[in-house]
């Protein structure tokens, strides 16, 4: 798969309804984007496999206990304690050869093996840190897919908000800690820790890739194509980075002031 026929995936999967997004292509998709012409081949077998232990556990196990069962243990999934910075950790493909990554890399592996068995699990975009919601019998739980699935109690989830900046009263609200996001802002989620790093390392060609996956990714959000023109002006690409805010601007919201400002700044450079 080429880079541009990855942007033809994501374009795709942005007009996808919430319910019908394809979350493993769209990664995928996402991981080819930034390294192009390698083979998924990895990532779809350990996908396949997976559901299928996981359905052979759900049976006799609940659904968290199984789940993290067979991503923890059969799958052998978990965080990269030893490189957390490794580039490879926001990778569907290197982390599904290596079987290490960051929690929201591996939650797509869990949450895909949920949706395929029937276990309801979405993603958790806890503060500093992805989280995965299974419902079970009991009411919902949440586990850390970087820590081999670990059930995280309630009290463990406000000290961490606590250490996270939260105020008491928000940290306390487990309905508002555990509160769900889609698939498509899970991966959206990703995207973001992908621009961070490159912007962090300077990597303004990088920087752009990732922004420009959120905004195809999420198209009726301006924000990622104000990063795509950030970027792109590090760059001195300026007439690139005009295109990129007027895509922005083509996205109705009350932000178009601060556009406005955006583009006469870059227009300054060119003239």
């Amino acid at each position: 798969m080429t880079r541009e026929e990855a942007e033809s995936v994501l374009t795709e999967a942005g007009q996808a309804d919430d319910g019908a997004f394809p979350l493993l292509d769209a990664a995928i998709a996402c991981a080819i984007h930034d390294y192009p012409f390698r083979n998924p081949e990895p990532v779809r077998t350990l996908a396949s496999n997976a559901a299928e232990r996981l359905a052979e556990r759900v049976g006799s196990e609940s659904p968290d206990d199984a789940l993290a069962e067979t991503m923890a243990a059969d799958m052998r999934l978990n965080g990269d304690l030893l490189s957390y910075d490794h580039p490879g950790n926001t990778d569907v493909i290197d982390v599904a050869e290596r079987r290490r990554g960051l929690s929201a890399t591996l939650a797509i592996f869990y949450i895909d093996a949920a949706r395929r068995v029937g276990v309801r699990a979405q993603g958790v975009d806890f503060p500093g840190h992805f989280l995965l919601r299974v419902e079970t019998t009991e009411g919902p739980v949440a586990l850390d897919p970087f820590s081999q699935g670990r059930l995280v109690l309630p009290s463990e989830l406000t000290r961490r908000a606590l250490r996270a900046g939260l105020t008491p009263h928000v940290a306390d609200r487990l309905d508002v800690l555990m509160a769900p996001v889609s698939d498509r802002q899970a991966l959206v989620r990703l995207q973001n820790v992908l621009f961070s790093r490159a912007l962090r390392a300077e990597d303004y060609e990088g920087a752009e890739r990732s922004a420009l996956r959120r905004a195809l990714l999420d198209p009726e959000d301006h924000r990622p194509w104000l990063d795509v023109a950030a970027a792109r002006e590090k760059q001195g690409a300026l007439a690139g980075a005009l295109e990129a805010l007027a895509r922005a601007r083509s996205v109705d919201d009350p932000a178009e002031a601060h556009r406005r400002i955006s583009v006469d700044r870059v227009r300054l450079q060119l003239n």
